[in-house]
């Protein structure tokens, strides 16, 4: 793997770890999750992970309403 590749997939573990302690935070499971040997629950990394994948869905959505607005404005700048 190149020298590109391991950068951008280091960073997005990086992206993802730190999404994983925000939303542990917000579900006030942040002390589980760093003592998370045998008691972080089968319901509780569930919870995280659930609410990781919203978040992701969510800023996913986003970004494709901004490209399309880009889209769009860059469209209408072309047609004058």
């Amino acid at each position: 793997m190149g020298h590109k590749k391991d950068n951008d997939k280091l960073r997005t573990e990086r992206q993802l770890d730190r999404l994983k302690w925000e939303t542990a935070k917000e579900l006030g499971l942040e002390d589980d999750l760093a003592n998370a040997g045998d008691e972080l629950t089968v319901r509780e990394a569930g919870k995280i992970g659930g609410n990781m994948v919203r978040k992701l869905v969510k800023a996913g959505e986003e970004a494709l309403a901004e490209e399309g607005d880009r889209k769009a404005r860059l469209n209408l700048q072309d047609d004058f």
